[in-house]
Order: structure tokens, then sequence, then C-alpha cells
């Protein structure tokens, strides 16, 4: 039941994932271009770093957008078949969660695994100056929870129904109207500043997205 379940899924988004492969790949090995300096010194790495920074920013978005592909395609055709396949199974509901859960996480393995590789081929064709180290188990790490969590939490709302998507775009919509409202009544209350920094700090549960992800760093 998993195999047919895994190969459901990735008819659906299979092409989304492999695209997204193959930019996880090639995204570590961009990122070392102008690390192909013979014996460098110092500093270069005060060039070398700003750079890595750049690229940083990249990572987080690209987990983002990979766990909302796989996690709203999880359930699109089922709310489209009225989930008539999904009654038809004998199978508990929970089960056949489980199991769709299960096959989202086996098909994120890939770009995840391509990302790890693509950081330590870039790593090993790399000259980086002294002082600095290449961190691509680390990097890959972080890619993969950073990557579940947002299937997860894309999964749970698009296993919803449209009501309940509904009312999370309300909730949201709700707060950037207010601070917009704010902002043209010329307060300085901040709405949005305290709930984000809340969410994107320690202990928040998107910290994982914030900080820096440097395959380069000191």
């Amino acid at each position: 039941m998993f195999r047919q379940i895994l190969y459901t899924q990735w008819k659906w988004s299979g092409l989304g994932v492999a695209a997204a492969t193959l930019v996880a790949f090639a995204l570590p090995i961009l990122s070392v271009q102008s690390a192909g300096i013979t014996e460098p010194t110092w500093l270069d790495a005060r060039v070398l770093l700003p750079e890595m920074e750049a690229w940083s920013r990249v990572y987080p978005a690209l987990a983002l957008a990979i766990g909302l592909l796989a996690g709203t395609m999880a359930w699109t055709h089922d709310h489209r078949g009225k989930h008539v396949y999904a009654l038809t199974l004998p199978l508990a509901r929970w089960h056949y969660v489980l199991l769709r859960f299960g096959a989202g996480l086996a098909m994120l393995v890939v770009p995840i695994a391509a990302l790890w590789l693509g950081g330590v081929l870039a790593s090993s064709m790399a000259v980086i100056p002294p002082g600095l180290q290449t961190y691509p188990h680390a990097l890959a790490l972080r890619f993969a929870v950073a990557v579940v969590l947002a299937f997860s939490i894309f999964f749970a709302i698009s296993a919803g129904t449209a009501r309940t998507a509904g009312y999370i775009l309300a909730i949201v919509g709700g707060l950037l109207v207010t601070q917009l409202l704010l902002g043209l009544s010329g307060s300085s209350t901040n709405v949005l500043g305290p709930i984000f920094d809340r969410m994107v700090t320690l202990p928040g549960p998107f910290e994982i997205f914030a900080g820096r992800w440097m395959l380069i760093d000191v």
C-alpha cells in the first residue's frame, strides 16, 4: 500500500521535486565559484564570506519552497476527487494520513541528498583562505530539518478543508491589514514585529530558517 501511495504522490509532484533536486545540487557548487584562487590569503576571506552570506539566503527559501510543493501536492488530488479514493481503501483515516506523510518524507530524501552531495563536491572543489572551514554536512542537516518542518506545516494545512485554509489565510491577512492601517495612521505600533521575532528566534518554531546558512565559514 505504501508503495502505491508513494507512486501516486511522485506522479503528482515528481516533476517539481526533480527540478528542486537539480537546484539543490547546483546551489552549493555555484556558491563557491569565486573560491578557486590558488593559495588564497586572509584578505580573500573578507571577500568570500560576504558572498557566502549572500548565497545563504537562498537555502532557507529553497527549503520552504520544497516543503510547500510537497505538502500541498500531497492532498491536491484527494481534494479534487472529494476523498473518494481514500474512503474506498480498507484503511483507517489516521493510517492513510501517515502513509501520505511517509510518502512525502520519502520523496524529500532526494533533494536533501542532492544538496548534501553538491555541498561535498563544492567543498572538495573550493580553495579556501586560511582560517575558514567548509561545513557541507552541517548545512545539509540544517536543510533537511527545514525541509521537513516546512513540509509538515503545509501538509497539515493542506490536509484540512478549504474552510480551514481560509481561516488561516484570514488571520494572516488580518494581521497584515492591521499593520498597514497602523502605518497609514502614523502609529509606530508594530504588530507583526514581535510575532515574527518570536517565531524565527529561539525557541521559536521557525528559528531554523534564520541564522547563518554558510557552506564556508570561520
